[in-house]
């Protein structure tokens, strides 16, 4: 492992995506509640979280990250016929959390096609990849052609299993958490 003894720490934020592609009935499955195996969604959100913590355990050489934020949400895109797996991941101290990031979307993709496979086999789990990250320092990186807003699910969408409201209470789907006043 890289010695980050003497780097300071700083903010890092990371965003990941994953697809799994399938069948059309098998999408409309997802979304009506047919799968046998119970909630896809849920469960590769819930998975995606559980295994985005656990990528220093699972990863060689990669330094424990002290998680401050870390948001799964997967989504069923009719369009495209797939599940898209959205994270973003965020961190203080001295190394990025880019492998968190890519980790649980990697997870919460294999998740979906574990729980899809008996009725759809042909499925397939494809373009996990990184789309962005960023440190303290304004050292920000983006994958060429994506765009910023691009990435962010609409307003008032599914995050790991719920709802997520947005307004002035409750600020943007992703992001730091809203300020509490002390009592």
């Amino acid at each position: 492992m890289a010695d980050l003894s003497e780097t300071p720490y700083s903010v890092h934020h990371a965003v990941a995506e994953a697809e799994v592609a399938m069948a059309q009935d098998t999408l409309s499955a997802i979304i009506d509640g047919g799968i046998p195996k119970g909630d896809v969604l849920s469960i590769a959100e819930l998975a995606g979280v559980m295994a985005g913590k656990r990528a220093a355990d699972l990863i060689p050489l990669v330094h424990p990250a002290s998680l401050t934020q870390l948001v799964v949400n997967a989504s069923p895109d009719r369009a495209a016929g797939a599940v898209r797996v959205h994270v973003e991941t965020a961190a203080v101290g001295p190394s990025g959390v880019q492998m968190e990031a890519l980790t649980a979307a990697s997870v919460a993709a294999l998740t979906v096609y574990d729980m899809i496979r008996d009725v759809d086999p042909g499925a397939v789990v494809r373009s996990v990849r990184l789309v962005s990250s960023s440190d303290g320092e304004n050292q920000e990186w983006r994958r060429a052609g994506e765009a910023a807003e691009a990435q962010r699910p609409p307003k008032g969408v599914r995050t790991a299993g719920r709802i997520v409201p947005v307004g002035p209470r409750n600020g943007p789907p992703f992001g730091p958490p809203p300020r509490r006043r002390a009592p």
